[in-house]
């Protein structure tokens, strides 16, 4: 059934806020201290690092750097936690961040938006996402995922911001997607906990 909890584990600081998938494993943020985490899929951390600061949002991978979204900033940095290069993005209120093998897709807040941008930060199209507020985007191959703050709901949507489909999220806040080639994750930022989820 879409949606079912198949495993869980407990993420690896509070405060979890972003969530990607790199092919074999799982990175995810803590953004009130900008740490990042490499974890493997049974939860065991790898390693980590820091970028200093603070209210760091989601995370996606491009099959060969992360890049990190913060307040009106998107970074590209390597798996080592080094910042190859800094956007400034259009709107301020950025959370969401997902990666399609072209373009990065960036949702945004009041109203909710979800802008598709190239790697240089040029906006290229933007449309209405199904909430007021983007916390989280995937790119499953072919559809968006989109979780909005505390609405208890994941969407799939195509791009065009079509909603497809939707189900109830493992709980109210979940603060980032990643899509494995088969399963969603997704990280609780009430329970501090990340979930795998069928699809």
């Amino acid at each position: 059934m879409a949606g079912e909890v198949l495993k869980y584990f407990a993420a690896p600081s509070t405060f979890p806020w972003g969530l990607a998938f790199d092919g074999k494993h799982l990175w995810v943020a803590r953004w009130t201290t900008n740490v990042i985490y490499q974890l493997d899929l049974n939860g065991v951390a790898i390693k980590s690092f820091s970028l200093g600061g603070t209210n760091g949002r989601d995370l996606a991978f491009d099959g060969k750097y992360l890049w990190y979204c913060r307040a009106g900033f998107i970074d590209q940095l390597d798996l080592n936690g080094q910042v190859l290069r800094s956007i400034n993005f259009v709107d301020t209120t950025n959370k969401g961040l997902a990666f399609d093998g072209k373009y990065l897709w960036v949702g945004a807040d009041f109203p909710g938006l979800i802008y598709q941008l190239d790697l240089n930060g040029v906006v290229l199209r933007s449309f209405a996402a199904p909430h007021d507020v983007v916390y989280g985007l995937a790119f499953d191959g072919k559809h968006l995922w989109v979780c909005p703050a505390a609405a208890g709901t994941i969407y799939q949507l195509d791009l065009n911001g079509v909603v497809l489909r939707s189900f109830a999220a493992p709980e109210a806040s979940i603060g980032g997607l990643a899509f494995d080639g088969k399963h969603l994750w997704a990280v609780g930022r009430t329970n501090n906990r990340i979930y795998m989820l069928a699809v």
